[in-house]
C-alpha cells in the first residue's frame, strides 16, 4: 500500500473529532499490527443495543473544507494540516482491516470540497466500490452533505446500514450563530425528508428489505438553543421525518475557532436531553409534558420522567391492576417491555404482591411511591431519586 495513502489515513483518523454520533460509550484501543497496518489510528468500540462491542472505524475522505462553521475544529479559517483519501485508497486500507479482522463497520464522512454534490459524489463512490468489489455488507453509515441532490440521497440510502445529516442547531436561529451559511430547511430538513421519503418508497416496494436508519446531531451549549428548543424539534423529526435516533453533542471550545472562548457545556445536559428525548420517542411524552428551569433547560439535578411522576401520581398513584399500557409507561422503573409483560400477566390473574412484582422485572422501591397494589401502598420505604 502506498506510504502517502497510509499516512493520509493515519492523520485523518487521528484528526477527526469524533461525534457523539451513535451514543455509544466509546472506548480507544490501538490497532495491532496487522496486516502491514502499523502505527495506524484508533479503533473505537461502540456498544451494540444487544449487547456487546463493535469495532467501528470512524473518519473522513478529507479533512480539507470550504466551510467556515464556527465551531468546527475543520472549518476553512483555521490553520490544520489537512489530509484526504480518494474513494479507492480508503476501501483498500478499510478492507485490509476488515480481513485482520480489526473493524466490522465504517462510518465515513468528509469535510465539503467543491461543493456538496462533489463531496457527496467521493462518498457514494466509496461506498459503491466496498459494496461492489470489496462484496462489503456490514456496517456502514454515511454522511449526507448539505447541497447533496435528491438523487445522490437515493443511492445513500439503498447503500448504507444508516444515513445521517447534522443539524447542528434546533431552527434557524440558533444555527446562524453556528453556521450562518447553512439554510436549515433547504439545505438540512430537506436530505432527511428525502431520506425518509425513500426509504418509505423502498418499504413499499420490497418489504422484506432492509430499511436504513436516519439520525441527526445537535450540538448542545453552543448557540444559546434551549431544552425546550432543542425538544419540540426533535419532536418533530421523530414524529414527522421518523428519525431513528437523535445524538446531542456537547459543545467542547475548539482552539483558534471564533468559539473558542465559550465555556464547555455540562456533561449532564445532553444526558437529560437523551433521556427526554426516549420518553418522547418510545413513552408517548410530548415536549410540552417536560418541566423545565427559568433559562428554558431541563433540570440537570432530576431524570425528566421522575418529575412528571411526581407532579402526577405522587399524590394520586395509580392501581397497578388497572392501569393502561400509556400510564404504565409513565411510572418510573417501568418501560415498553415491562408495561406489556404486566399486562399479559393480567390477563390470567390480578398481580398481589411485592414478590409477584419483581418476578415481573419491576423494581418496587422505583414505583412504590406512584402506584397502588390492589388498592393499597405498598409499605416500602421509597427511594424517590
Amino acid at each position: 500500500m502506498e506510504t502517502t495513502a497510509l499516512t493520509n489515513f493515519h492523520l485523518l483518523s487521528h484528526q477527526t473529532e469524533f461525534e457523539l454520533e451513535e451514543s455509544y460509550e466509546i472506548t480507544p484501543e490501538c490497532y495491532s499490527p496487522k496486516n502491514h497496518l502499523k502505527d495506524v489510528p484508533q479503533i473505537f468500540w461502540a456498544k451494540k443495543s444487544g449487547g456487546g462491542q463493535t469495532p467501528i472505524l470512524k473518519t473522513l475522505l478529507t479533512s480539507a473544507c470550504e466551510k467556515n462553521c464556527l465551531y468546527c475544529p475543520f472549518r476553512a479559517g483555521r490553520d490544520l494540516r489537512r489530509a484526504t483519501l480518494q474513494p479507492a485508497e480508503m476501501t483498500k486500507i478499510f478492507s485490509q482491516m476488515t480481513a485482520a479482522g480489526l473493524v466490522e463497520g465504517l462510518f465515513l464522512s468528509s469535510g465539503v470540497v467543491g461543493g456538496g454534490i462533489r463531496t457527496q459524489d467521493k462518498l457514494l463512490d466509496t461506498a459503491e466500490i466496498l459494496r461492489k468489489k470489496y462484496h462489503y455488507h456490514g456496517y456502514l453509515h454515511l454522511k449526507l452533505m448539505p447541497g447533496a441532490e435528491k438523487d445522490q440521497v437515493h443511492r445513500a440510502v439503498q447503500l448504507a446500514t444508516r444515513v445521517s445529516v447534522n443539524l447542528e442547531a434546533p431552527n434557524q436561529e440558533r444555527l446562524n450563530d453556528l453556521a450562518p451559511h447553512k439554510k436549515f430547511q433547504d439545505d438540512l430538513i430537506q436530505l432527511l425528508q428525502w431520506a425518509n421519503d425513500l426509504r418509505q418508497s423502498l418499504r413499499d416496494a420490497k418489504q422484506n428489505m432492509h430499511q436504513p436508519s436516519i439520525v441527526t446531531q445537535l450540538v448542545v451549549g453552543a448557540a444559546n438553543e434551549t431544552d425546550s428548543e432543542i425538544l419540540q424539534t426533535s419532536a418533530e423529526l421523530f414524529s414527522r421525518l421518523k428519525l431513528n435516533r437523535i445524538y446531542y453533542s456537547r459543545f467542547s471550545p475548539i482552539p483558534n475557532t471564533p468559539l473558542e472562548n465559550l465555556p464547555p457545556e455540562h456533561p449532564l445536559r445532553p444526558f437529560r436531553l437523551y433521556q427526554a428525548s426516549f420518553l418522547i420517542r418510545d413513552y408517548g411524552f410530548t415536549a410540552e409534558d417536560f418541566f423545565y428551569n427559568s433559562s428554558g433547560n431541563l433540570p440537570l439535578d432530576h431524570d425528566p420522567k421522575t418529575l412528571w411522576a411526581q407532579a402526577h401520581f405522587l399524590q394520586s398513584p395509580i392501581e397497578i391492576n388497572k392501569a393502561d399500557f400509556s400510564h404504565l409507561i409513565r411510572i418510573p422503573g417501568i418501560g415498553p417491555k415491562t408495561a406489556r409483560r404486566i399486562l399479559q400477566f393480567r390477563q390470567n390473574s390480578k398481580i398481589t404482591s411485592e414478590s409477584e412484582l419483581r418476578h415481573l422485572g419491576i423494581p418496587v422501591h422505583r414505583v412504590s411511591p406512584y402506584i397502588l397494589l390492589n388498592g393499597r401502598k405498598i409499605q416500602t420505604q421509597p427511594s424517590l431519586w
